[in-house]
């Protein structure tokens, strides 16, 4: 089994239990020896996850021994709020999601600390963009149905149609209720396929390259790679992660071989046991760096930042990282259904946990209407004249 680490949230996306509907949380390939890192989570930022799992399912996988059942039901009994269950046929959409395409409208959810369910992310381009949604908007029912109270990853499932026997097709269409500023609307959505884009570059100044990393898909270490290469020489570098939900955290490990000389990126625990994440040699570890992180920054991509923070590579902006942590496992049932549970915790270099509710802290912190990206322009700035 593969051991990955949740991306998240408050988020559901693009399957199963999922970051955003186009952005799928990405486990690592079945088979492979490095984790992943996963999909979002119904519940909102609340209490510290501890990462231990509760009940007899727990000390039985503790002990090799899955119990009989479904995932749904495991996950019931299991007490632990990071916990997610698939059915066999949305585990292996996520799984085919990694080849980059899928069926959807472009929307990614998360829940609010009150209880809704709400518009995070509108992919630029996408069927929800083109009908006018918009991230803050409150979902209030899908093709007439109330989800108040159902969990993201169901929604999620809903807007995709992932829940339909075989998965919905491209053209199909879902009705979706929102509210704005109090007022209710409805309109009607047709699915699209649409491909991940995960890497985009953009000159944003002369002397600068800004690189915008949405997930940690396959592949995206190398195009993050090719974008440091085709910048000028001479340029500084931007490195985006704000609403980075996570990924395959080989990918993140990747990315921070771009950067780094080798050395450690993390450190991660599965029922006490550790491992260690390192960086490939030969990274382009002397170009001025500065990282770019906010509240929608989770899991893998908190686990690039801490690296490059602590191995004082490059410099944080913004606010503070969401604070996703933990480690969650995988575990087939008998019915080919997948359920995901908290197994341990990752760490940062210096040996830094992040905890929920916590995160991680940037160097430069980023007030609220701040534009970020100026801000970090600036340090970039003050760095090359060695102030």
């Amino acid at each position: 089994m593969v051991c990955v680490f949740l991306a998240a949230l408050t988020a559901g996306t693009a399957t199963g239990s999922w970051q955003a509907e186009g952005t799928p949380w990405l486990a690592s390939p079945a088979g492979s020896s490095g984790p992943g890192t996963g999909g979002g989570n119904e519940d909102g930022p609340g209490q510290e996850d501890d990462g231990r799992l509760s009940g007899d399912p727990a000390a039985a996988i503790a002990d090799g021994e899955p119990p009989d059942g479904d995932a749904a039901l495991l996950v019931s009994r299991s007490g632990d709020r990071w916990a997610a269950a698939y059915t066999a046929e949305e585990f292996e959409e996520l799984q085919l999601s990694l080849e980059g395409g899928y069926v959807g409208t472009g929307i990614a959810l998360h829940r609010t600390p009150q209880g809704a369910i709400e518009i995070s992310r509108v992919r630029s381009g996408s069927p929800a963009a083109r009908a006018g949604v918009r991230a803050g908007d409150e979902l209030l029912r899908i093709d007439g149905e109330p989800v108040d109270g159902v969990p993201v990853t169901e929604a999620v499932g809903r807007l995709r149609g992932s829940d339909r026997p075989g998965g919905a097709e491209a053209g199909s269409t879902v009705r979706v209720a929102l509210q704005r500023d109090g007022e209710e609307w409805e309109t009607e959505l047709q699915r699209a396929v649409l491909s991940t884009e995960p890497v985009t570059v953009d000159r944003a100044a002369e002397g600068t390259t800004l690189i915008r990393l949405d997930a940690f898909t396959e592949g995206s270490a190398d195009l993050v790679r090719a974008a440091v290469e085709n910048a000028p020489p001479d340029d500084s570098l931007l490195l985006d992660l704000r609403g980075n939900s996570g990924g395959l955290v080989t990918e993140a490990a990747a990315v921070a071989s771009v950067f780094l000389d080798g050395g450690l990126v993390a450190t991660y625990d599965v029922y006490g046991e550790q491992q260690a994440l390192y960086a490939e040699p030969g990274g382009h570890a002397t170009r001025p760096l500065v990282v770019l992180v906010d509240a929608g920054t989770m899991s893998s991509a908190e686990l690039l930042t801490g690296a490059l923070q602590d191995r004082n590579r490059a410099v944080v902006v913004g606010r503070p990282t969401f604070g996703k942590g933990t480690v969650q496992m995988p575990i087939e049932q008998p019915d080919g259904s997948v359920a995901e549970l908290t197994v341990g915790h990752y760490a940062t270099p210096s040996g830094t946990v992040v905890r929920e509710g916590e995160g991680i802290v940037p160097d430069v912190v980023v007030q609220v209407g701040e534009d970020t990206v100026q801000r970090g322009r600036d340090v970039l700035d003050a760095l090359g004249s060695g102030g």
